[in-house]
């Protein structure tokens, strides 16, 4: 019988070569032992902060320097995390926004969108990873990004600014939407944008983006080329701010045909 330092070494050996991650599976590949014995010496490891549960039979190793806070930044495992759950992903909305320098307010969580099925999120004291679904999108509008573990999966600027309009209400609302699009405008390139709104799938969200650029930051630059594309398209009045009621008048005075129902107070 081996002594339970052996996932010690096994961690250590892991590290060595740049990982942060392993499954029991991996475990149990590499020694004789039973399930439950190695469920028992990974406790061990838990309880002494070595280690962290991801996911059901998922764990991160915690190195010296993340000790302290009980968990390794998801950025340098959400790559081994997705492929261990088979999914296709990227890493997006206020996090994503973050590595474009667009950090104004720190993200609480981690935010990680994918296809369906749906994904249960992670909620633990000390990390919050919440997954979102999209239904498509495309390779052309995902970076990969360098991390100390590898690359992973980031939407693009230009995807950026559209997913966090389109998922507003994951954001924080319009005046933090407002706020990172301020941010993100000084590294997203209009005819790029105009590209990734051809590939996105809903149009509302392209008319809220374009106003907000257009009409609210005043980003001519950007909003332009994207008007011109939304001409090619049909599309009809929308409110700012998505609601189940109506107004009876639903008559806008911008090309966006975007109803402002929302009073926006930027931060900056």
């Amino acid at each position: 019988m081996l002594q339970y330092g052996y996932l010690s070494d096994f961690t250590e050996e892991l590290r060595s070569k740049g990982k942060y991650t392993f499954s029991l599976d991996d475990v149990h590949a590499k020694y004789s032992q039973s399930y439950e014995a190695i469920k028992k010496a990974l406790q061990r490891l838990k309880t002494k902060k070595e280690i962290a549960v991801i996911r059901k039979e998922f764990f991160a190793i915690i190195p010296p320097e993340y000790r302290s806070k009980g968990m390794l930044p998801p950025s340098l495992f959400i790559a081994d995390l997705m492929k261990f759950l088979g999914r296709n992903y990227y890493v997006g909305l206020l996090n994503a926004a973050a590595f474009y320098g667009a950090a104004h307010h720190q993200p609480q969580g981690f935010s990680v969108i994918t296809t369906k099925p749906s994904l249960r999120g992670v909620h633990t004291k000390n990390l919050t990873i919440d997954f979102y679904i999209k239904k498509e999108w495309s390779k052309e509008d995902i970076i990969q990004m360098k991390v100390e573990t590898g690359y992973i999966n980031v939407s693009s600027s230009e995807l950026t600014a559209l997913d966090i309009v389109f998922f507003f209400d994951k954001v924080g609302g319009f005046n933090r939407i407002i706020t990172v699009l301020e941010e993100l405008s000084e590294t997203m390139d209009a005819q790029k944008l105009v590209a990734t709104a051809k590939r996105f799938y809903q149009t509302t969200t392209i008319q809220r983006l374009g106003f907000l650029l257009g009409e609210v930051l005043q980003h001519r630059d950007l909003s332009e080329p994207l008007a011109e594309y939304i001409k090619t398209l049909e599309y009809f009045p929308v409110q700012l701010r998505p609601e189940n009621k109506k107004p009876r008048n639903m008559t806008t005075s911008n090309d966006w045909k975007v109803i402002a129902n929302v009073q926006i107070d930027t931060d900056l």
